[in-house]
């Protein structure tokens, strides 16, 4: 009897199915889950700080100088053509909130120049005020010896000496933010400028005028 061979038995192969791109899949679809959930938060915080904010109806700040002392004055010349200037100004700032949410200042510096010539630079520390309030600063600029040459110098022992009137310009920026149930808005700045005039004879303030630029955001 003769044994039929088995045809193909030594050439077969075992066949197996490609991968499955299910997992891929999967991880796409829970990253497009995510974004979508932290979307609709996002956009749920935002919502609830708009309707806060229409609801408080947020003011700008006051900041005002309120009040300047003069402490002392001296102006010397030195040449037929240069004369140095000392002096120190004490200013009093009034910080007036009156919305009903707090708000954080930060240090503001001011500087006092006289025809557009900076001669000193004094600054206010930065706090936190609380709403419905009203809170004063004060800084002195104090001015040491400062030189001014040919036409200012001229123009400063004339106003000095002449006219017993000295007129100087005290400007800064004060910045501030509003908080609201934990949230801090934008930066808001406040231009300060003031021009004072001062007696050198008497050593005090003859006038104040002050004017605000605006709000910058």
């Amino acid at each position: 009897m003769t044994s039929r061979p088995i045809s193909g038995a030594s050439h077969s192969h075992s066949h197996y199915p490609p991968p499955s791109s299910s997992a891929g899949a999967s991880f796409r679809g829970c990253c497009c889950c995510l974004f979508l959930l932290f979307s609709f938060l996002a956009l749920l915080v935002l919502a609830v700080v708009l309707v806060v904010v229409l609801a408080v109806k947020p003011k700008k700040p006051e900041f005002e100088l309120q009040q300047v002392a003069v402490q002392y004055v001296g102006i010397n010349p030195t040449t037929a053509s240069s004369a140095t200037v000392s002096l120190a100004v004490r200013m009093l700032f009034a910080a007036r909130n009156d919305n009903k949410v707090g708000i954080k200042y930060r240090e503001s510096r001011f500087s006092i120049m006289y025809r557009g010539i900076p001669l000193g630079r004094g600054a206010v520390p930065g706090f936190y005020q609380p709403a419905h309030s009203v809170r004063r600063i004060e800084t002195i600029i104090a001015v040491d010896r400062v030189s001014l040459l040919q036409a200012d110098a001229a123009d400063l022992l004339r106003d000095a000496s002449l006219n017993d009137r000295v007129e100087l310009r005290v400007v800064g920026d004060v910045g501030a933010k509003i908080r609201i149930l934990g949230f801090t808005s934008p930066g808001v700045q406040v231009s300060v400028d003031c021009t004072i005039g001062i007696s050198p004879r008497k050593q005090s303030l003859i006038y104040k005028q002050c004017g605000f630029d605006g709000l910058a955001v």
